[in-house]
């Protein structure tokens, strides 16, 4: 069982589905509201869990109702918390999101994902120097993204860097990552004057494009490949980018392939978008291997 550690955020998402998104001055009847345990860093974990690693999750979230909440449902999915600590000047992290006509839409509130300082995550070091891959997300401190690519590198741990939200990195974070997976929109922004092909090619198999249904698109240092999704009936997209990331750091620990771990990576994200929920519908490996054959 490969050994994978988390650092990032954990929330609770506020999820409400209506079949018309608002615009500004908006007010429209919603069909449903649910509340569900979410955070990139926390979705990528579970993912992981469930797809058969051993995960330690490294982050932080309130003294409250919500706190509570996500650490259990951490404990009911086999995740490690001996360094997810409940802080109390801050409450948990939240997320607002709106499902309507076929996507989603979500703010942000990072609560208690801000004490995820560089200060919290050195105490953490013995899960890292064991871990067989770190995944880091950007809904924690940037600085604590650039003390962790420096701490990876240090110590010879390969650094999965799923660039979301996004934001500008600096070209030390982006070296020592050893893999990078931004969205077309998140690519933008991190190779500003660059066009995608010239992104990918100074990069190779380091820097995977996600481009939702068309799949995934990275070079391979002789061309360009674009690994394909998996067409489905997609109930709820929210989540499936940290289904996409943890099960590609699962398959790249076990010692697949890129193109292997690729395809695996797919399948997975595939299978939760046909579930409510960021983790609803987060399958298991054994679901996922059926779904290959």
């Amino acid at each position: 069982m490969v050994k994978v550690a988390v650092i990032g955020s954990s929330s609770m998402d506020l999820v409400v589905t209506s079949a018309k998104r608002p615009g500004a001055g908006e007010t429209v009847l919603g069909d449903s509201f649910k509340t569900v345990p979410g955070g990139k860093g926390a979705n990528q974990a579970v993912a992981a869990a469930r797809l058969g690693a051993e995960v330690t999750m490294i982050g932080c979230v309130g003294k409250d109702h919500y706190g509570e909440a996500i650490l259990q449902n951490f404990q009911d999915n086999g995740v490690h918390i001996k360094y997810v600590e409940p802080v109390t000047e801050m409450e948990s992290g939240t997320a607002h999101i709106i499902l309507a006509e076929g996507d989603n839409s979500i703010v942000v509130v990072k609560g208690a994902n801000d004490a995820v300082t560089p200060a919290y995550v050195k105490r953490a070091k013995p899960a890292i120097e064991q871990a067989d891959i770190v995944l880091i997300q950007q809904e924690i401190p940037e600085e604590t993204v650039e003390y962790v690519a420096d701490l990876c590198h240090e110590l010879g741990v390969p650094l999965l860097l799923n660039p979301a939200p996004a934001r500008p990195i600096s070209s030390n974070v982006i070296e020592r990552a050893a893999f990078i997976t931004p969205n077309e929109h998140e690519a933008a922004l991190l190779f500003a004057g660059m066009s995608q092909g010239d992104a990918l090619k100074k990069y190779p198999e380091k820097v995977f494009i996600t481009e939702g249904k068309r799949g995934v698109r990275y070079f391979n240092g002789k061309h360009e490949v674009l690994v394909p999704a998996y067409p489905v009936e997609a109930v709820d997209t929210t989540g499936a980018g940290d289904t996409f990331n943890a099960a590609f750091a699962v398959a790249l620990a076990e010692g697949k392939t890129i193109e292997e771990s690729l395809r695996f990576a797919n399948r997975a994200a595939s299978l939760s978008v046909m579930k409510f929920g960021a983790q609803g519908g987060m399958p298991l490996r054994q679901e996922v291997e059926e779904a290959i054959r």
